[in-house]
């Protein structure tokens, strides 16, 4: 039998700024009980993520100071969050604009998936990017980015051991690696 599901008795914002929205709600188990379950919603819930591939198959990767983790020396794919109205391929297409000054001429959807499947309520869909073209955009204003085209062999070697740890981009370059046959 499938799980029954839990109904929301009531909610309330807890914070909420630009960037992140934390809500507390009152939820009704299955067997009649109460409980406290908090969900923190980033923007809109909803972000994007391109793997950009050059015409001789090496891809553009960022590199940024990551204030959680308090650390700038991993490498990642150009993601970020979707602005209200945007598809996702219009998000995808802004964030290279903004962060490695290309456009895709074509995207091909590898992924859509829960970036957490508990308290995050956030869902991510990732692209792969081809025939980039040159057209930038200002970029973030609390982005300062270091962009490198590297050789995709060397990208997955960075996911298999877990030089690069960002969800979004292990899981976009190990469907890509399956997708090239890599």
């Amino acid at each position: 039998m499938a799980p029954q599901p839990w109904r929301t008795r009531a909610s309330r914002d807890i914070y909420r700024n630009t960037w992140v929205r934390l809500r507390e709600d009152i939820a009704e188990l299955p067997d009649g009980r109460t409980t406290i379950y908090s969900v923190l919603t980033p923007g809109i819930g909803q972000c994007v993520g391109v793997l950009p591939f050059l015409p001789d198959g090496r891809v553009v990767m960022i590199r940024q100071y990551r204030y959680v983790y308090g650390e700038g020396h991993r490498w990642e794919m150009p993601t970020g969050g979707m602005h209200e109205g945007e598809t996702p391929e219009e998000a995808a297409q802004r964030e290279l604009q903004e962060e490695i000054g290309y456009r895709a001429g074509r995207f091909e959807w590898i992924s859509s998936y829960y970036t957490s499947k508990s308290v995050v309520e956030e869902t991510a869909h990732l692209f792969l990017g081809f025939d980039l073209t040159p057209s930038s955009l200002p970029p973030d204003e609390t982005e300062f980015l270091e962009i490198e085209a590297m050789p995709f062999e060397q990208v997955l070697d960075m996911v298999l051991c877990s030089d690069i740890r960002d969800s979004m981009t292990v899981t976009a370059v190990l469907h890509a690696a399956r997708r090239l046959g890599v």
